[in-house]
Formats: C-alpha cells, sequence, structure tokens
C-alpha cells in the first residue's frame, strides 16, 4: 500500500527584473497579507534601496542588522515584538535574508526576499546559514512568501559577490554526486526531480560562464534564476541535499580553520573541482568547473582564496567528521591522499 506524502513549501511569486523593486508592494499586494511590514536590512542596502522599499508602505517599521548571529535573530525577534508586524521584508544580501527567515519562523509570521547582490542560494531557499564562533550552522526555515530581485541593483553590486554565488551554483554539480551516492550505498531518499533541476542548474553556468560578465544587467538575470532554481530544488526535496554535499563539508571547515578569509561560495567553488575528481578521477568534469571558475573570475587554488596550502589540507582530511551526511569524503581522506588531489587539481602547487 502506497502511504508516501510530501509538503513542499515554494515562494508564490517570484519576481526577477530591471527596476522590479519599485513593484515590491504590488507583490505584497498580491499575497493578502495584513498588518504593518517590517523591513530587515542592513546599513549599506538601506542606503541604497530602504527608501524606495518604506515608500511602497504605509507605516512601515525598519530594523538595520550590523551581523549575522544568533544573538542578532533573538534582537530582531524582540524588535519585531515590540512592532508587531504582520510580515517581514528582508532588503540586502546573506545577513538580513538569513536572519529575517529565522526571525520569521520564531514569530510564526511570513517574509518576502528581496535581494540586492546574488551570493548565494539563501535568497530563496528554506535554510538559513548562520555562524557562531569559529563554525557555521544551517537551520531549517520556511522559504520566503515571495521574492522580488532587481538586476539593475544586483547588476550594480560588487563582482566578487556575484561570482560567489555563480562558485556556489556550480557547487551543485558534485553536491548532487554526493546524494546519488548516498541512494545507492546508504539508501538515502532521493528525489529524482530535485537532482535533475539543481544538476542542471549548475550545468547552465558551467557552459555559459563566457557569457556572465561584471555589470550587465543580463548576467544578473541568468545568476539570480539560477540562484531560485537552486533554492526550488530543495524546497522540493525537503533537505539541502540538491545543493549541498562534501564541498560543503569542506567549506564548513574552512569557516572553522580559516575564518573570514574568503566567501562561502568561492569555498565551495574551489571543493567542488576537487570533489569532482574525487568522484570520477583525473578524465571527469573537474576540469570543466575549474575552467568555468576561473572565466567567472572566481578562485580556483587555495592562494586565491587567501588560504595556505596546510589549511587546505587540514579542511579536506577533516571535512568529514562536520556532519553526518554521506558523500564522497565518508570515512575520511588521508593527508597523503588529499595533496594528491589538491595537487592533481592545481587547487595547491606542489
Amino acid at each position: 500500500m502506497f502511504e508516501k506524502t510530501t509538503w513542499i513549501k515554494l515562494p508564490r511569486n517570484v519576481l526577477v527584473g530591471h527596476g522590479v523593486i519599485d513593484d515590491l508592494g504590488e507583490a505584497v499586494g498580491d499575497l493578502y497579507l495584513t498588518g504593518r511590514p517590517l523591513i530587515v536590512t542592513s546599513p549599506t542596502p538601506n542606503e541604497i534601496a530602504g527608501d524606495r522599499v518604506r515608500a511602497q508602505f504605509d507605516d512601515p517599521a525598519t530594523a538595520v542588522v550590523e551581523e549575522a548571529s544568533f544573538a542578532a535573530v533573538e534582537e530582531l525577534t524582540e524588535t519585531a515584538e515590540a512592532v508587531d508586524p504582520g510580515y517581514l521584508i528582508a532588503l540586502g544580501g546573506g545577513k538580513p535574508i538569513d536572519i529575517a527567515k529565522m526571525a520569521a519562523d520564531h514569530l510564526d509570521v511570513g517574509f518576502v526576499s528581496v535581494p540586492t547582490v546574488a551570493s548565494h542560494d539563501g535568497i530563496v531557499s528554506g535554510r538559513s546559514s548562520i555562524p557562531e564562533g569559529d563554525t557555521r550552522h544551517s537551520v531549517a526555515a520556511d522559504p520566503p512568501l515571495a521574492v522580488v530581485a532587481d538586476t539593475t541593483l544586483i547588476a550594480d553590486a560588487p563582482w566578487r559577490l556575484t561570482t560567489a554565488g555563480c562558485a556556489d551554483i556550480i557547487s551543485n554539480y558534485t553536491a548532487v554526486k554526493d546524494w546519488r551516492l548516498a541512494r545507492r550505498l546508504r539508501n538515502v531518499e532521493y528525489s529524482e526531480y530535485a537532482g535533475a533541476l539543481s544538476e542542471m542548474t549548475a550545468e547552465l553556468l558551467v557552459e555559459n560562464a563566457d557569457m556572465i560578465r561584471p555589470g550587465l544587467e543580463e548576467s544578473a538575470w541568468v545568476v539570480v534564476k539560477a540562484l531560485v532554481s537552486s533554492g526550488v530544488a530543495m524546497s522540493i526535496a525537503g533537505s539541502s541535499r540538491p545543493a549541498s554535499g562534501a564541498e560543503h563539508l569542506i567549506s564548513h571547515q574552512l569557516d572553522r580553520i580559516a575564518p573570514g578569509k574568503a566567501l562561502h561560495g568561492h569555498q565551495v567553488g574551489v571543493a567542488s573541482i576537487m570533489t569532482e575528481y574525487l568522484h570520477s578521477g583525473e578524465n571527469g568534469r573537474w576540469n570543466a568547473i575549474r575552467d568555468a571558475l576561473a572565466e567567472l573570475d572566481a578562485p580556483t587554488t587555495a592562494g586565491e582564496l587567501g588560504i595556505d596550502d596546510a589549511e587546505l589540507i587540514a579542511a579536506l582530511t577533516s571535512a568529514h567528521e562536520i556532519r553526518d551526511r554521506y558523500t564522497i569524503l565518508q570515512g575520511g581522506i588521508n593527508e597523503e591522499a588529499a595533496v594528491e588531489v589538491a595537487t592533481a587539481t592545481g587547487v595547491i602547487d606542489r
């Protein structure tokens, strides 16, 4: 007897394109939300677009966050309780979106995502990434009710943030390979649809990396659509599996060993070069991943990440300890093998 069920939570509205931030009020109105909005932002996006957002609502409240932390989530929750908002609007990059996502979950209200940079797929996913001390926690929460991504603003954002978003998407390629491996060897539940969507999104960026250039709205359009697809894949799967495998474990370990030296997307991009090599050997597609990252001006080596060889090898040999998720690194990799992989792929030069 078939008894399987699933509950997929997705954004109701996704609005992407030129000048769409001025349509935010209309997009929110289409959701039939009630009550006062609380706009959660950080200093730079507040300066760039805060007034344009506030002008579209009656009596909006604003909370400006300085850092992403669990303490910031608690502080925002307390602020929101005093304001009694009907919903939250997250304006900016990872900090305000991740914090608003968690606070909205605690408050049991909806939130709308208004990214001003395209640095990672958190703009639409049902997970928040919050640092604490020398580690980073991935916390489940509801995805946004709507996403309004203005390609004008995103094209003007620092190029390195956009390249980090591209690298984050490209790393989906190896994340899906880990997911399939876990299905074969550990009978982990696998979604063909979510896996195919995530893999297709990564392939799109690998094959069109030469078309993505700084300052171009067309490029911002492609990257945002890819980030949205990645977030949708995670919602369909009900987990981060379509976008998080061994390459993310390596990145999380780098956050502990070499905190603050590189962006998350850049770390998982470099890590995916090595994990693809582990999956497929010297004739695998690690060259295509590396070449696509290079075409995008994203790092492909430890040195370009700003970390030394020893830090990278330490992360690679200990990444399997991060969480109980079956990947190609299951059981660990010794230092000699790690050096061989990193050298063969050009991530370190020895």
